[in-house]
């Protein structure tokens, strides 16, 4: 298997998502209601949250292109 980089933004913004679909799977199922607009905190925010720990990463690591030959 090839290594790659390690991408919190990326994980964090995958975290949210499934979030959000636990969440209005837990509605379709009928465990609770959930209301149509929850989906705009959920996913703005997660994007905002995933951006801000890309730019944080790539501050603290650098550019991090890793170079192979």
């Amino acid at each position: 298997m090839l290594r790659h980089e390690f991408r919190p933004g990326k994980l964090v913004a995958g975290l949210f998502l499934v979030a959000t679909g636990v969440v209005f799977a837990g509605d379709a199922g009928g465990l609770w209601k959930t209301p149509w607009f929850a989906i705009v905190p959920l996913v703005v925010g997660g994007l905002c949250l995933a951006g801000a720990t890309a730019t944080l990463n790539r501050a603290i690591r650098g550019r991090g292109g890793t170079e192979q030959g």
